[in-house]
């Protein structure tokens, strides 16, 4: 298939550059996964829409404060260095010293360099490779990089069509109310919907909801660059799913009930981890899993998810989940009734 296939027009307005006023006060479609049927309503209408024994998987990744910047060391006395900004991906020993990293106009960012972060600490250029037009560094520091470090260096890492700086309330609202394992590189946002008032209402109908981790890195959001979708490769991401959530995804498979999973992030650790019969394995993995059209889904019965961007791996993901005419007819009735797209847009169920 071309890439040219999952295209269509986006009014630049309708890209939501900041989050609702209200958390969870957004629109929300149904979409019919297999006769494409179109029905327009809110986020409150939720409840009413999945059935009390179904099984809701959410992934609880928590944002780094992963957008770092760095003065560069002058090699000459008194002459002030560049800025450069730093994407960390992720750590690649386990004494957090070490870290990939995607950088911004990379030419100049070279083995040797080293660059000044906000508090003082330092970092050394290690290597670089160049990736399907993205350029990455691994980067090395005489110190971890823990928590604390990303605290006092680091912003919210607010993907690049959001066109200004983060500011306080993104903090807050560019992480979801369960986040719990910290690493991802951008949130799982479809999981921003939800606030304790839904999942109340979700308790009193007794629906149940477990919780999976996948790190969001650039298996999820780096751009597709080859004409024919099939030659693109995906980034590896890490996920675990704790052995008794399996336990509770498989006795619901063996019951027949319906596996919502919410947000792209969870469909890709589902996906992973099961077998040809859809049950999943427990324990840590890593996935570069690529889901299109011709994908046959083995676990997953219904998908939560926000609106995505075009051309992208997930938006390739849904069509292969409710067939790519379905999707695109969607998304032209969701720019005709002025929804609001991408990380902080509004939402979509697939059922």
């Amino acid at each position: 298939m071309k890439l040219t296939d999952f295209d269509f027009d986006l009014p630049e307005e309708l890209i939501a550059q900041k989050p609702a006023g209200i958390r969870g006060q957004d629109k929300l479609m149904l979409l019919g996964r297999m006769d494409g049927k179109v029905t327009h309503l809110s986020m409150d209408d939720l409840p009413d829409l999945i059935s009390s024994h179904t099984l809701m998987i959410f992934n609880n990744s928590k944002v780094r404060r992963s957008r770092c910047y760095g003065i560069k060391e002058s090699l000459k006395e008194g002459q002030g260095g560049r800025e450069q900004e730093f994407m960390f991906l992720n750590q690649m020993t386990a004494d957090l010293k070490i870290w990939h990293t995607m950088v911004k106009g990379a030419k100049k960012v070279k083995p040797g360099n080293r660059y000044h972060f906000t508090d003082g600490s330092v970092g050394t250029i290690v290597d670089h490779e160049n990736d399907g037009g993205s350029e990455f560094r691994t980067i090395v520091f005489d110190e971890p990089l823990d928590d604390d470090w990303f605290a006092r260096n680091g912003h919210i890492p607010l993907p690049p069509y959001i066109r200004r700086e983060d500011d306080d309330t993104d903090s807050e609202r560019y992480q979801t109310i369960y986040a719990k394992e910290t690493g991802s590189s951008a949130c799982p946002t479809a999981g921003l919907h939800f606030t304790d008032e839904m999942f109340k209402k979700l308790d009193a109908k007794g629906i149940e909801r477990c919780f999976v981790t996948l790190h969001v890195g650039l298996g999820t959001f780096l751009p597709v660059r080859t004409e024919n979708i099939e030659d693109h490769k995906m980034h590896e991401e890490v996920y675990s799913i704790p052995f008794d959530v399996a336990e509770k995804i498989n006795k619901a498979k063996k019951e027949g009930r319906p596996i919502l999973a919410v947000g792209t992030t969870s469909v890709r650790t589902l996906e992973s981890a099961a077998d040809e019969n859809g049950f999943v394995k427990g324990g840590s993995g890593s996935t570069h899993i690529f889901m299109y059209p011709g994908y046959k889904f083995k676990c997953v019965d219904q998908i939560f998810t926000n609106f995505h961007t075009p051309q992208s791996t997930l938006l390739m993901l849904v069509s292969a989940f409710a067939g790519r005419e379905n999707i695109l007819n969607a998304y032209s009735q969701a720019v005709e009734k002025k929804y609001h797209f991408f990380s902080y847009g509004d939402c979509m169920l697939i059922k």
